[in-house]
């Protein structure tokens, strides 16, 4: 097969620059599939074929970069899995919306990769292709930590996708999730914390003090339903979204969601999973429920909730 090969040439303005970064920004692609291009060698800065080490290259004014092989993510194309399990909740003008397994990712990363929700929905609904950000994140509106289950919902239509998108950044969208936490809790609050990402690979984020450099106020209310044996059924309605949002305020309050491996105490027999779960979107004409998957409701059975 014939390769392709991009030049560019970084201008004063960028000098100084990550060499990631700059690669970033050029080919429109995440950091990820960027440390994936060096990994494979598909990266010479001014004729020297650089590796992944070389991530972090401050960039000189002048400097030549060729890159050779590589596909915006917008022209990828997921692979149609029409095997997959896929379980449709509601659909509408321009939306859909699906159930999410909890193990399932949201969509694929490579374009080899299977098993995903997408590889499912785009064999089903192939007019979601090359919708919003298109390729291997076509239709995708939002997203669900890969271990929470719930309700997800997808743009068929590029205008709908913008709408959508508009209203999640908006906090227009309603959305309430059900989780099992540790230990015993009681009453309801509307909670305002300041969180930062402290690590990306694998991702965590950390409680900061209001105003603190990089870190962002996030809003959010929740109520305790029923507890006992050591655990409680929370309801959480997020205001502001932002990762792990949900997971790192109930850990901030002395309760981690039961199975949180990374703000908690980790996986244990009475948690399969990170016990989180997204019960509810709406917006507009759009609402959706999602009822408590059966590893769910075993696990609430297991505390006599």
């Amino acid at each position: 097969m014939r390769k392709s090969t991009r030049t560019f040439l970084v201008m004063e303005a960028e000098a100084g620059s990550r060499l990631d970064r700059y690669l970033s920004g050029a080919l429109g692609a995440s950091r990820a599939q960027v440390r994936k291009l060096l990994s494979q060698g598909g990266v010479s800065v001014d004729e020297q074929v650089v590796g992944s080490s070389a991530k972090g290259l401050p960039l000189a004014a002048g400097s030549r970069i060729e890159v050779t092989s590589f596909r915006p993510p917008a022209s990828q194309r997921p692979i149609p899995d029409p095997e997959a399990p896929l379980v449709v909740l509601a659909e509408g003008d321009g939306w859909i919306a699906v159930e999410k397994p909890s193990g399932t990712p949201v969509h694929p990363l490579a374009e080899e990769e299977r098993g995903t929700l997408l590889n499912a929905l785009i064999a089903r609904s192939p007019e979601i292709l090359g919708v919003g950000e298109a390729g291997l994140r076509s239709g995708v509106v939002h997203r669900l930590d890969v271990e929470t289950s719930g309700v997800l919902l997808f743009a068929t239509r590029e205008d709908r996708w913008r709408e959508l998108r508009e209203a999640f950044r908006r906090h227009r969208v309603h959305k309430r999730y059900r989780a099992i936490v540790v230990g015993e809790l009681a009453g309801d609050e509307d909670l305002v914390l300041h969180l930062s990402v402290a690590r990306h690979r694998p991702a965590r984020v950390r409680v900061r003090p209001a105003g603190a450099p990089g870190s962002r106020r996030t809003a959010l209310h929740w109520r305790a339903v029923e507890s006992g044996g050591g655990a409680t059924l929370v309801e959480v309605e997020p205001v502001t979204g932002f990762l792990h949002q949900i997971r790192v305020a109930l850990a901030h309050l002395g309760h981690p969601v039961l199975g949180d491996a990374v703000y908690g105490s980790g996986g244990a027999p009475d948690a399969p999973r990170q016990m989180l779960h997204a019960a509810v979107i709406g917006y507009r004409k759009i609402a959706v429920q999602s009822p408590d998957p059966p590893d769910f409701r075993e696990t609430l059975k297991l505390f006599g909730l």
